[in-house]
């Protein structure tokens, strides 16, 4: 295909379907692109599932709705993640009696010697794997924090009287998906007195795994958001919701189901952590009637038969369920 000019894509569009016209709507499309803009936009999830847009309007509704839903998860999810680190941090440190690294793979951290006593051989030797492939991304991370100067590490490399780094330092640096990796290579004890401090209910979840699995599903949300990916279909879902991942929520929510299939579950995991965290109802409720808001606005500025692939038809239900829980 050849380059296109800003209007020639304007007449691409336009014989393909698309209502575009003026000079309002071609600095919109300029600002948001042909590539990143309509052609990532026109279809839901999948390129199998194109969105039935007749205008332009439509295209730049759906890329502000998604635009002001990043806005809106953001710093909630920033804080849920603040908040499961430093107390992942503080059951590590109560649970090692040390703020030492070494000292957390001798304790906490489950490997071939301190696995469950029925553990055959091969799970144990998966479990020394998984200790082993943890330490490895830890030192990685130490060196390229180290190689690029970050001062929460090389202040403690570089003056006399520390050791080693300390595990609340190594938190510093550690993504979203470090966290999750870590907390799934803990023993069952920590995961469990983890899981305690953080209130979740542990009723169907006789593995311990909700504290880490959760934490991978909402890593996947908060990477879309923070690279600008598309956020509103949910194509960032990268892992399937396990029995104890659903009945956990349906359970304490009071929700029919749970499958991430819709940014509202994404929006209902969410809340379900900002209420065990202690966010105010007041807080929790504005959110979820901000999501709402801007949904509804959404639904009014698109034509019927893209609004019923993008909106769960029991979205509304959900979230009365939902605000009933909060």
């Amino acid at each position: 295909m050849s380059y296109k000019t800003t209007d020639g894509l304007m007449r691409h569009l336009r014989d393909n379907g698309i209502a575009i016209s003026g000079t309002a709507q071609k600095r919109q499309l300029i600002n948001t692109g042909y590539f990143h803009g309509y052609k990532g936009y026109r279809f839901f999830k999948n390129a199998g599932t194109r969105l039935p847009f007749t205008t332009y309007a439509e295209v730049y509704a759906t890329i502000q709705y998604d635009s002001t839903l990043k806005a809106l998860l953001y710093g909630k999810i920033m804080f849920i993640e603040t908040a499961i680190k430093n107390i992942a941090l503080e059951g590590i440190l109560v649970n090692a009696n040390s703020e030492s690294i070494q000292v957390m793979y001798d304790k906490v951290v489950s490997g071939y010697h301190n696995a469950p006593a029925s553990y055959t051989p091969e799970q144990r030797k998966k479990l020394q794997q998984n200790k082993l492939n943890l330490q490895n991304s830890i030192q990685s991370n130490l060196a390229r924090a180290y190689r690029s100067n970050n001062p929460k590490i090389t202040h403690f490399y570089n003056n006399v009287g520390y050791a080693d780094v300390p595990v609340w330092a190594l938190f510093e640096i550690m993504t979203m998906g470090d966290l999750g990796y870590l907390l799934s290579c803990l023993t069952y004890d920590v995961r469990d007195d983890i899981s305690k401090r953080i209130g979740l209910n542990l009723a169907s979840d006789t593995d311990r795994q909700l504290l880490y699995k959760y934490i991978y599903t909402l890593k996947d949300l908060r990477n879309a958001i923070a690279h600008n990916s598309v956020v509103f279909d949910t194509r960032f879902r990268n892992i399937d919701p396990t029995p104890a991942m659903k009945q956990c929520l349906i359970n304490d929510v009071g929700v029919p189901y749970i499958n991430f299939k819709t940014i509202g579950d994404y929006v209902i995991l969410m809340c379900y952590y900002l209420k065990l965290l202690h966010m105010s109802k007041t807080e929790i409720k504005a959110f979820v009637r901000e999501f709402e808001r801007i949904t509804t606005d959404y639904k009014t500025s698109v034509n019927p038969s893209v609004a019923a692939v993008v909106i769960h038809p029991d979205l509304q239900g959900r979230m009365e369920t939902l605000k009933n829980f909060i």
